[in-house]
């Protein structure tokens, strides 16, 4: 109880409840513009929260990060253009039932199933925080650095399709944390005696120029779009009458979003198709998917909403962010020097609590914040794409010259900007080199502090969760080559080698017959002979 009246202690300052309504709005702002979306927004704030208390600054990243898919189902499912990437699949069903005139309905059932989603989260990750608590502090700089390498094989794993060049850019990521003095004898690496690479490649800088400067860059070469509202009716407060209706698809929804929020590298976007797909199968009614199904909307914001508080355990429990959101939270950690991870939970448990109630106070307020002031948000859909453009690059540039107030800051940023631009014009993941970053700098600090205990390589698994982590390793490897291999394999090659397994099961089986036949009349022959003998 202690430890709950000094996480409410914390949470009633002024700055800190100010920091929570103005993320939790801004988010629901950001999220209703497309071509925005939260990563640009985290990465422009980023600078500002620096200057801030670490419950501050992340209460304000964490309020943009949670309520900007609250905000993103607006234009999803009003002009069938989605806020936010994640908000996807909500125009499956969202903007068929906005054309039968039931857009107030849609709205209504996004907000009840991302609300239901967002509270099963939290209320999940608070129920995990004893046995984090415990678990936590079995984690030395083995297990760390294993952790970190499944984080790193599940991204690239996660990209389907893309492995390859996910793969590239995870390793990319990896060289880009190696510039620089190294940590343990500070030798320089990379720097090609340029002394502006000493300190190495800032990750702020990075994720500035590929999130936000790439898509000020992709808004700016758009035309502008003329958005057309149509009207709509019904109340916005039917949205929870209707999804107590279907307990089932929201319970194993907002299941599904936990689950893929815990494991590093897939997110949201497993989350919704898996729970989407789930829904589909076990309704009553599978053909109105896609056309206007109020199973198919819940699903799909349900799962999407549950993320946000469960991507924050690997990340306060080990440090490990499993994705460019909460990669880019680390950065506030550690700029503040709390450093996330099995201390964390021994030593600052007041500080996680008040996370977890800001995560659940921050559902509660979007939700009423949305009930009464749709009708505004509807008409920041309409702001121009260029225009957007504009004030996204000249924030992002502030944002970087004011991090170390140097113009070659501003230079990398700009480099970055051009390569995230191409990556998204390529229609190719970005995530991967932030990620790389991370877990590279991560991965390399944990091996070298782990290799003064090691001295034979099965030194380094001697552990229960050592070993653990070490067989989910290779059981993912494993499975994903087998995968690879199916996907890879000619359709008429298989065929083939499934007819020459046939055609030579027959031959075998052609064998053993003629075998027994000529096996039993050699038996009668010898029985005729032995008849006439006697």
């Amino acid at each position: 109880m202690d430890i709950l009246f000094a996480a409410i202690e914390v949470l009633s300052r002024w700055d800190v409840v100010l920091a929570l309504i103005a993320g939790s709005i801004g988010g629901v702002a950001i999220g209703a513009i497309p071509g925005v979306g939260p990563a640009v927004a985290i990465a422009i704030l980023l600078p500002a929260t620096f200057s801030m208390d670490p419950i501050v600054g992340l209460t304000v990243l964490l309020g943009i990060y949670g309520s900007s898919m609250y905000g993103g189902a607006i234009p999803a499912i009003l002009i069938n253009t989605p806020g936010t990437a994640v908000n996807a699949l909500t125009t499956y069903d969202g903007y068929p039932m906005t054309l039968r005139g039931e857009a107030r309905r849609a709205l209504s059932l996004a907000y009840s199933a991302s609300f239901f989603g967002g509270v099963f989260s939290v209320v999940c990750l608070i129920l995990l925080s004893p046995v984090l608590a415990k678990v936590a502090p079995m984690f030395g700089s083995r297990e760390i650095f294993l952790a970190a390498l499944l984080g790193v094989i599940l991204v690239i794993v996660a990209h389907r399709g893309q492995m390859l060049i996910a793969a590239a850019l995870t390793g990319f990521g990896i060289f880009l944390s190696t510039v620089g003095l190294e940590p343990v004898k500070y030798s320089r690496r990379f720097t090609f005696e340029q002394s502006w690479l000493a300190s190495g490649v800032d990750l702020i800088v990075v994720v500035l120029g590929l999130f936000a400067l790439s898509q000020a860059f992709v808004l700016l070469t758009m035309d502008d779009e003329k958005v057309r509202i149509t009207k709509s009716r019904g109340s916005l407060f039917q949205g929870f009458r209707e999804l107590a209706r279907h307990p089932r698809v929201a319970g194993v929804s907002a299941g599904f979003g936990v689950l893929m929020g815990m494991i590093p590298g897939v997110g949201e976007f497993t989350a919704q198709f898996m729970s989407y797909t789930s829904a589909r199968k076990l309704s009553k009614t599978p053909q109105a998917f896609g056309r206007g199904s109020s199973e198919g909307l819940i699903a799909s914001e349900t799962a999407n909403n549950a993320v946000p508080a469960a991507a924050m355990i690997p990340l306060l429990a080990l440090g490990i962010p499993g994705e460019a959101l909460t990669a880019m939270m680390l950065s506030v950690f550690y700029v503040h020097n709390v450093v996330p991870g099995p201390g964390l939970f021994q030593f600052q448990m007041d500080f996680v609590v008040a996370l977890y109630l800001a995560l659940l106070l921050l559902n509660v307020l979007v939700v009423g914040f949305l009930l009464v002031s749709t009708g505004w948000l509807v008409y920041l859909t309409k702001i121009p794409n260029r225009f957007l453009g504009m004030c996204i690059l000249l924030l992002s540039f502030v944002g970087v010259y004011s991090i170390r107030n140097s113009a070659v800051d501003c230079g990398v940023a700009a480099v970055f900007g051009l390569i995230g631009f191409v990556l998204k014009r390529l229609n190719l993941p970005i995530v991967p080199i932030v990620l790389g970053m991370v877990l590279g700098g991560i991965m390399e600090v944990k091996l070298r502090a782990s290799m003064n205990r090691v001295k034979t390589p099965l030194d380094f698994i001697d552990r229960p969760i050592a070993l653990l982590l070490f067989c989910v390793i290779i059981v993912v490897l494993g499975s994903t080559l087998w995968r690879v291999w199916r996907e890879w394999t000619p359709v008429d090659r298989r065929s083939n080698a499934k007819k020459a397994s046939t055609h030579f099961t027959k031959r075998i089986a052609g064998r053993k017959t003629r075998h027994f036949e000529t096996r039993t009349k050699k038996q009668r022959r010898k029985r005729s002979y032995d008849h006439l003998g006697s």
